[in-house]
Order: C-alpha cells, then structure tokens, then sequence
C-alpha cells in the first residue's frame, strides 16, 4: 500500500490517523518534498489531488475515510 499525500491536507491527515488506528501498513510519500514522486502521482491517478493511493493495482485517487473505508471493504483489505 503506498499513499501519497501532501502535509497540512485535512484529507491526509484523516486518511493516515484511519490507517494507523487499524492496522495498516503503508508506505507514506510526501509529493510536495519530491518533484518526482509528484509527476508520477499525476501519471498514475491523472491528478494532483491528494491523498491518492495504489495497493498492487488497484488505485484510489483524492479520497477521504468516507471513500476509503468501503474501497477497502470491497476489496478484501
């Protein structure tokens, strides 16, 4: 599981504190403190919304709890 997020995004915020309050690891990448991993969130999802995320190869683009939580109930996770 890898999320991209930008610091300070209440989304992300929220996101990561769900994540950690269940279980969940995750690898955590800070788009706004690598140019790189910015232009490959934007390949990736089409966007430069976070927090946006990929588990093997299902992705989930600019999401809140609300989205995740069945996003991950539907897929088993």
């Amino acid at each position: 599981m890898t999320i991209y997020i930008k610091p300070g995004c209440p989304w992300c915020i929220d996101v990561e504190a769900y994540l950690k309050k269940n279980g969940y690891e995750y690898e955590r990448i800070d788009v706004t403190a690598d140019q790189e991993a910015f232009e490959r969130m934007q390949e990736i999802f089409g966007t430069t919304s976070a927090p946006s995320m990929t588990i093997g190869d299902l992705k989930l683009a600019d999401f809140g709890v609300e989205e995740l939580v069945p996003f991950l109930e539907t897929h088993n996770l």
